[in-house]
């Protein structure tokens, strides 16, 4: 491992898998949300906020059901025409 960042609090480590350790001042590692709280204060990672689960199937049905209608209409009123 080699050291990225050292302060009075602790010292970042890189990892040769390209992950991050966190040794505090009393030389104990962190791990959870202590360990997140010190990168993200380093700027070191980020995190991605997922988009909401509940909005995707509500439009697919909206557009699947749109679909369906309009694939009805054309076949009824080809019945009509070939019907005169």
């Amino acid at each position: 491992m080699k050291v990225v960042k050292k302060t009075g609090d602790y010292t970042i480590y890189e990892k040769r898998s390209k992950r991050y350790a966190v040794k505090s001042a009393n030389k104990k590692w962190l791990n959870g949300d202590d360990k997140v709280k010190v990168l993200l204060e380093e700027g070191l990672v980020k995190i991605a906020v997922a988009a909401p689960v509940a909005a995707e199937p509500e439009a697919a049905e909206e557009t699947g059901a749109g679909a369906e209608e309009a694939a009805e209409a054309p076949a009824e009123t080809s019945g009509e025409t070939s019907a005169e």
